[in-house]
């Protein structure tokens, strides 16, 4: 009797364990655990669902989406518009690549749109929403990386082979600078400054050799705040500043002195962007934030890091020019006529060493530097 009504609870509890196993979750669910941002347009453009990615890529609530049209966040000749209008004519899947999102309450570049048609609401379509440009910045982060290495070995070269001789030069200019004829001393003088000169360009190379740095709990709002000093009390003196901090943020795992002349050079580029073009009401705007980013392996490091820590830098200057935006971060590459093109070129090294990553979005009238960071490892806090 013991046994049947042993097997009789056995029986009630495997049917509902197999029930429960069987349980499938909604689509509603299943959208949002997507990593990737889906939106569901019904047949006048009225957004009917956003999972939490698409909350994250828009900008805006899914509460608050419900309540617009996709006219609401992009202008009606975005080539999105086409895409959707595309697919409901021919109930086809149809995706774009290197898209531009530009809207009041948007500004997304580079976005990858995959458009698919829902058989059973006629005229809905489904949107899947891929930003790509983290992926592409870590690509030219490993490429700067080897212009890097490559800047080495020929600091090393020149360290060796050009200031030695260049040491020569100076002091013969400097001799004959006393037993030349008045109108003469001009040129000896221009010998020694020219000699000068290149020296200080040789030594500029050398901070790109390979050390290991010294890292640390790094406060970033105290590094900004030195940097904000440093500039207001010189370069930057007469460029309004303002400062958008997220209080709670941790530390960076990073060495202190690197990262103030990391953001102190990101400064100085946008104080010259704007001095430069004569703009009107110069801004500078600093911001911190929180995201989780994604976990990138970096050559040269055993494990993969968290990047969740965004520091940005953004100007109302005149932009970048287009022709050397790609090229940016390359040694003596620059768009200054009087720059050396080393300054972004060691940005990229020192965030390379950290382990980190840097993105530049530019535009006419706004440019924004975007450093990812990483945050001081747990075993650091013991």
């Amino acid at each position: 009797m013991k046994s049947m009504v042993a097997r009789g609870v056995l029986s009630v509890v495997g049917r509902a364990a197999l029930r429960q196993a069987e349980a499938k979750p909604d689509a509603a669910t299943l959208l949002g655990a997507l990593p990737l941002a889906v939106v569901l347009l019904d047949a006048e453009n009225r957004f009917r669902h956003a999972n939490q990615a698409a909350e994250q890529f828009l900008g805006v609530s899914a509460a608050q989406l419900a309540q617009h049209r996709l006219a609401d966040l992009l202008p009606l000749d975005n080539p999105v518009f086409d895409l959707i209008a595309q697919v409901r004519r021919g109930e086809v899947t149809i995706a774009e690549h290197e898209l531009s999102l530009e809207g009041p309450r948007l500004n997304k570049h580079g976005i990858t749109v995959q458009a698919t048609p829902l058989p059973e609401e006629p005229g809905a379509v489904l949107l899947v929403l891929q930003d790509a440009s983290a992926a592409r910045a870590l690509d030219r982060q490993l490429t700067f990386r080897s212009a890097a290495r490559s800047v080495t070995g020929m600091a090393a070269i020149l360290a060796h082979e050009v200031k030695n001789p260049l040491s020569g030069i100076r002091a013969a200019a400097q001799l004959l600078e006393s037993s030349v004829a008045e109108s003469d001393r001009e040129l000896t003088v221009l010998i020694r400054e020219e000699a000068d000169r290149i020296r200080a360009l040789v030594e500029r190379m050398e901070v790109f050799g390979e050390k290991p740095i010294e890292r640390g709990a790094v406060n970033i709002h105290r590094v900004l705040e030195r940097v904000r000093r440093l500039a207001q009390t010189g370069f930057a003196a007469h460029i309004r500043f303002h400062e958008a901090y997220d209080p709670s943020l941790p530390s960076v795992w990073g060495n202190r002195d690197q990262l103030v002349q990391v953001l102190l050079n990101l400064v100085k580029n946008a104080a010259e962007a704007i001095t430069g073009a004569d703009v009107a009401n110069g801004e500078i705007t600093l911001t911190t934030a929180f995201q989780h980013g994604m976990r990138v392996a970096i050559p040269g490091l055993a494990s993969r890091l968290d990047l969740p820590l965004v520091v940005a830098v953004r100007d109302n200057g005149p932009g970048i020019p287009e022709d050397i935006r790609r090229h940016l971060f390359e040694p003596f590459v620059s768009s200054k006529p009087t720059g050396s093109g080393l300054g972004l070129a060691l940005v990229a090294k020192i965030l390379g060493d950290h382990g980190g990553l840097i993105e530049v979005d530019s535009r006419p009238g706004r440019t924004e530097f975007r450093l990812h960071l990483p945050i001081l490892p747990e075993e650091e806090l013991s």
